[in-house]
């Protein structure tokens, strides 16, 4: 909680931290498809999350910041299984047969989960609540009957379980021990991050060739734009900013990886993909704005 004494945010500061998680996290899904040009998915995400940890949490440290009890790294590290290695790591690995937009409006239905998690928390929802629930999962049921899922079946299932997870690890860790925010960030990238390692020495996935150029980019800029930076934002912005707003980032993203991935990966997208989008997005921003009202 910020002291009481503490200016409100200015309206610039607001604006680009929106503008951070709106574009980075929206461009995350465009860098993950190129950086799969050169790595196995589980094995890139591992090395993102590390490296960004790492240096997340070295300068923390060096700022001051206390570090995770043990306690705190149990929680962290539950938070990463569910978030990093089943969110982050299923979108990777989906995205070797499906398209990064398709990607990002699956993903899209993460709060519609996240809402329905809550329900069996014991959460009533709203009536806009509820009704934004059935229409976003008449979406996420329209999309996943699409052609281009159905061509990729472990795509789909992948798909289905990203924002499940990532859902599931925020409701999860409501009301838990966790560290500072930024300091839980980083340990649970660092958590994640070796269990992405780990996975992916099961799976066999290693890197036998030096990766092109682009690729190895595109992972620095997962890595230092979509972690620290794109984290940072949206840390900053839930504890200055409405959560309404703060989250508006689950509609606005999938509009954004659509349009890079068609004009700098010549993506091109179904009505039924599109139309699919256009209602999980009615979805999400009717239960959003009903939870606004009832703040």
């Amino acid at each position: 909680m910020k002291p009481a004494s503490a200016a409100p945010p200015t309206v610039i500061a607001v604006a680009l931290a929106l503008a951070s998680v709106y574009l980075v996290w929206g461009s995350t899904y465009l860098a993950i498809r190129i950086g799969l040009e050169g790595y196995p998915p589980f094995l890139m995400g591992s090395l993102r999350f590390i490296a960004a940890s790492l240096a997340f949490y070295a300068f923390l440290r060096w700022r001051g910041h206390a570090p995770p009890t043990r306690a705190q790294w149990k929680n962290a590290a539950i938070m990463g299984f569910f978030m990093m290695l089943m969110g982050n790591g299923m979108v990777n690995f989906a995205e070797q047969t499906v398209s990064s937009g398709l990607a990002a409006i699956a993903v899209a239905s993460m709060p519609l989960w996240a809402a329905l998690f809550g329900v069996m928390r014991r959460q009533h929802p709203s009536r806009g609540e509820w009704l934004g629930l059935v229409i976003g999962f008449i979406g996420v049921v329209w999309l996943n009957a699409g052609s281009q899922l159905r061509g990729s079946p472990a795509g789909m299932v992948a798909l289905l379980l990203a924002p499940v997870a990532w859902a599931w690890g925020s409701v999860w860790s409501r009301g838990r021990d966790l560290p500072a925010p930024f300091m839980s960030t980083a340990a649970q990238m660092l958590c994640g991050g070796v269990a992405m390692g780990v996975l992916a020495l099961c799976l066999g996935e290693r890197i036998t060739q030096v990766p092109p150029l682009r690729a190895t980019l595109a992972l620095g800029y997962l890595a230092a734009f979509g972690s620290i930076i794109g984290f940072s934002a949206y840390i900053w912005l839930l504890h200055h900013v409405r959560p309404a707003l703060a989250t508006s980032y689950a509609y606005v993203n999938p509009p954004i990886a659509v349009l890079l991935g068609a004009v700098l990966l010549g993506e091109r997208f179904s009505v039924h993909a599109l139309g699919a989008m256009a209602v999980i997005l009615g979805g999400v921003i009717l239960i959003t704005f009903s939870k606004a009202r009832a703040a």
